[in-house]
């Protein structure tokens, strides 16, 4: 299998690299090599490389700022989207397209299947729901679309090294605690997604880790595993408070629990607990530093 992943340089896309089984063929494209929103480009990258598969782990995942650049943020996430799409469709290849649980509204209360109705309430949600339509309609129905949440890695930007640096420098921090979903690693997401890939699923998938978490909760846990780890010297004083007491740009679902069992039962695969992959992130982490 020979597989173009985009997004090379973030966190699902270096973690793509790193856990990409063997006899496959992978070549990485960062920003850098690619822009996914210039047709001509995307078009001769996939003639020159002629893969099996591309996985476009390219977005833009800023979250708040996506608000006030919204048509960049459509532009990236589902212009783009349908770009790769459609070029890799000319050629016979597959599309993995990378999604979001915040294609949800947040306002049930049971975990998310991916046949259930989705209702952003920001504009990367918006977005990122935009990319999926696109490679859904650009591959006629063909392409396999994967939902995650809550994605944390070694490096890149991510709560869990946002955390660590704030607990550096803070003695008391505020994290709010109305807010469920579910943490997930970036390496245990590469691994389902290269098992869904190597299934030639398609439709739409979930996969998170397993279990819930507030963001207090996922804060308090962090802070947990990196004392015992010795990456923090000190505990900061972590307090609970609701949304509408951190104020941001854009608003942010309450409940975006993931249901990842089709995922789980085509694979073969049970994800493992969010707190067990903290812990084994933190271990690499502790190792790199």
């Amino acid at each position: 299998m020979k597989v173009v992943i985009t997004g090379a340089d973030g966190q699902v896309g270096r973690a793509l690299l790193e856990m990409a089984p063997e006899p496959s063929r992978v070549k990485g494209l960062s920003r850098r090599d690619l822009d996914i929103t210039d047709a001509d480009a995307v078009r001769a990258s996939l003639e020159r490389e002629r893969p099996d598969w591309v996985f476009n782990a390219a977005a833009y995942t800023a979250v708040d700022r996506a608000e006030a650049d919204a048509d960049q943020a459509h532009r990236v996430n589902a212009v783009g989207a349908a770009l790769l799409a459609g070029a890799a469709t000319a050629i016979g290849c597959r599309v993995l397209q990378i999604s979001t649980d915040f294609v949800f509204s947040g306002e049930q209360s049971r975990p998310y299947r991916p046949d259930a109705a989705t209702g952003p309430v920001n504009v990367y949600g918006m977005s990122k729901l935009g990319g999926e339509v696109a490679a859904v309609n650009e591959t006629a129905g063909k392409a396999l679309i994967v939902r995650t949440s809550w994605v944390y890695a070694t490096r890149g930007q991510n709560f869990v090294l946002r955390m660590l640096e704030l607990m550096r420098s803070r003695q008391e921090l505020t994290i709010v605690a109305d807010q469920v979903g579910s943490p997930t690693w970036a390496s245990s997401l590469a691994s389902a997604l290269w098992g869904m890939a190597g299934k030639d699923l398609n439709g739409i998938h979930h996969w998170a880790d397993a279990g819930v978490a507030s963001w207090y909760d996922f804060a308090v846990a962090i802070q947990d595993e990196a004392l015992d780890r010795k990456l923090l010297v000190r505990p900061s004083v972590l307090r609970p408070i609701r949304t509408d007491e951190y104020p941001t740009a854009a608003r942010r679902p309450a409940y975006s629990v993931l249901d990842s069992r089709s995922a789980a039962d085509c694979v073969g695969m049970t994800p493992r607990h969010w707190r067990h992959n903290l812990g084994q992130m933190l271990d690499r982490l502790a190792i790199e530093r």
